[in-house]
């Protein structure tokens, strides 16, 4: 089963003090980027999320969102951290040794001092074991959402290659309904000239303008190609860059039928299959 690099995920857990949730947003990226937000006070748990997202997907651009919402202001408790007291206390008494004229700190300035309240409900290290079981199911419903937005893909794609499978048949007997008509056309227009060519003569003109547009390696080539398309396809996997690939090899030899074409048939099947091979690797530019 092939996965696409577009998801959404979401989840939540409850914890003491209150209620932590993860969101994971994936678009199509060449390799695997991560980017996180969060709150400064929970940045430390940035690599339990990385970890989690790198355990589980190859590809894709991730944007994780890590958010802690406190329990009802009523129910947490306040407490001030008396060693950052201490500390601060002691770094206070010093600057008025040195600054007499320097007015002490408020209440409100200690209270807003970094690391003097401490809420050990948001203490990134009691949380940590939440959070990892939480960016794991979050990555677990990412995954089965690509791939089921994958399924969709491998649905197109398989559409788009019957349509160039049944354009690469009916290009296949074109080549000698091209090469009699050429041949009719030479000898009559040799007749109007009045000139007696011989048979063989017509004939070596006739293999020379064959051997010019014959185009039967490149429908050889093509069949192939969607042949290797549709076994990578249905072997699944992270499999977008080698699709992709083969999207640039058959766009290669559609261009090259086109430009050997010397008839309007030809000419069009030509540029429906370079249609066709355009939207495949829009699709595929979004498969992991």
């Amino acid at each position: 089963m092939i996965a696409s690099m577009t998801g959404f995920a979401a989840a939540t857990r409850e914890v003491a003090g209150g209620q932590l949730a993860v969101e994971l947003k994936s678009v199509n990226h060449r390799y695997l980027e991560f980017q996180c937000r969060m709150a400064e006070d929970l940045r430390a748990l940035e690599p339990v999320l990385r970890e989690a997202v790198a355990g589980g997907l190859t590809r894709g651009k991730v944007d994780c969102r890590l958010t802690f919402t406190p329990a009802a202001a009523g129910e947490r408790s306040l407490s001030p951290d008396a060693k950052a007291m201490a500390a601060l206390a002691e770094a206070s008494a010093v600057v008025a040794a040195a600054f007499p004229q320097a007015r002490p700190l408020s209440v409100s300035e200690v209270l807003h001092w970094p690391g003097v309240l401490a809420n050990a409900e948001i203490a990134p290290d009691q949380i940590r074991e939440d959070v990892a079981r939480l960016a794991a199911q979050a990555v677990a419903e990412l995954s089965q959402t690509r791939k089921r937005e994958g399924e969709k893909l491998a649905q197109v794609l398989g559409e788009r290659l019957e349509s160039m499978a049944a354009l690469v048949a009916q290009a296949q007997p074109l080549m000698p309904e091209v090469m009699k008509a050429y041949r009719e056309k030479l000898a009559a227009r040799l007749a109007e000239a009045a000139a007696a060519p011989t048979d063989e003569r017509i004939q070596q003109e006739v293999v020379f303008y064959a051997a010019r547009i014959d185009v039967d390696e490149e429908l050889e080539r093509l069949a192939a190609h969607v042949a290797e398309f549709r076994r990578v396809l249905g072997k699944g996997g992270a499999c977008g860059k080698r699709l992709d690939f083969l999207c640039q090899e058959l766009n290669r030899e559609a261009n090259t039928l086109g430009s050997k074409s010397v008839s309007s048939d030809m000419t069009r099947i030509s540029v429906e299959l370079k249609v066709l091979i355009e939207q495949m690797r829009e699709q595929v530019q979004n498969i992991e």
